[in-house]
């Protein structure tokens, strides 16, 4: 029979195994009550070049991964079922089909091993990671995913967000772009434009800047008409490999100029509005290095420090 959660604090720290399965990538953790990271393992569906991860063949993914992943978890830590004390699941927000996937083999586990169970919140889950890996104090966060575009402070006692999409968060922006020109999902979309755009701007020429719509209302952004002129630009024939001015890189890096541009802006306006100096960027979408780069010039000249929940190995 499993150990009560207060016999293994009474032994030592208290581990918790997590999963996370709200979109393409299934994720398993295992972190003591110190904060220490004991194991971080996952996996990406890789969606079929020129479609999107779809709810049913994504959750299939995750099904016949999770369970292997669990066990990879336990070994990177070198614990064993015994030494955890609580399992957590990510319930939301995220893809319906995914999320149930990762529940399933939570309360499975929780009930063959005779643990608590925590139901987590996925966004406030990305602020509070960020604020433990990079020990940030009382950052303004910029939260840039698939799913999720917005600058969130902590005032009043609560979470407040002060900026946002009105329409699609940058993520699915960037998923949707990569399609538009041709990209591979492989390892990730937005990965590979970020790539593109890097090449382009070392390629021994200034990058062809393509203008796209800019817009910033107050503290909110939008995307859709960016997408919708990509789209059209494509399809008129603006790609050298159809006789037109722009290569793929040239296209990337105008997105990347003009979406990190706009989430600058409102992430600027959050840090005057609220005195802060700390700017924490998370999300999957906050690991892109020309972002991070866009984000620390400014804050840097507002003499504060920006800060990014960033892992190195992007495409597991």
């Amino acid at each position: 029979m499993a150990s009560s959660p207060a016999a293994k604090r009474a032994r030592g720290r208290l581990l918790c195994l997590g999963i996370e399965s709200s979109a393409n990538k299934v994720g398993v953790g295992i972190v003591a009550d110190n904060g220490d990271i004991l194991a971080n393992v996952r996996r990406t569906y890789v969606a079929p070049s020129g479609h999107g991860f779809l709810p049913g063949a994504t959750a299939a993914h995750h099904r016949s991964v999770v369970v292997p992943l669990v066990q990879e978890a336990l070994t990177v830590a070198g614990v064993t079922p015994p030494d955890i004390g609580l399992l957590a699941y990510t319930a939301g927000p995220g893809m319906g089909a995914p999320l149930r996937a990762g529940a399933t083999v939570a309360r499975v586990l929780a009930s063959l091993w005779g643990l608590p169970l925590a139901r987590v919140n996925h966004c406030v889950a990305h602020v509070e990671m960020g604020r433990l890996v990079t020990a940030a104090d009382d950052p303004v966060v910029l939260y840039v995913s698939g799913g999720n575009t917005q600058v969130i402070a902590y005032a009043g006692g609560r979470y407040r967000i002060f900026g946002e999409t009105i329409d699609v968060a940058v993520g699915n922006a960037l998923d949707r772009f990569a399609r538009a020109v041709g990209l591979s999902n492989d390892p990730a979309p937005g990965l590979n434009i970020e790539l593109a755009a890097r090449a382009a701007a070392a390629g021994g020429r200034e990058p062809r800047f393509l203008p796209l719509p800019y817009v910033v209302k107050g503290m909110d952004v939008s995307f859709s008409g960016l997408l919708s002129a990509v789209e059209a630009a494509v399809a008129g024939g603006a790609l050298v490999s159809a006789g037109g001015d722009y290569t793929v890189g040239d296209l990337c890096y105008s997105l990347q100029e003009t979406v990190f541009a706009a989430l600058v802006e409102i992430t600027e306006r959050a840090l005057a509005a609220t005195g802060q100096s700390q700017v924490l960027v998370v999300g999957g979408v906050g690991c892109n290095e020309r972002l991070q780069a866009m984000l620390r010039t400014m804050v840097e000249a507002r003499g504060g420090v920006a800060l990014a929940t960033d892992d190195r190995n992007r495409s597991g």
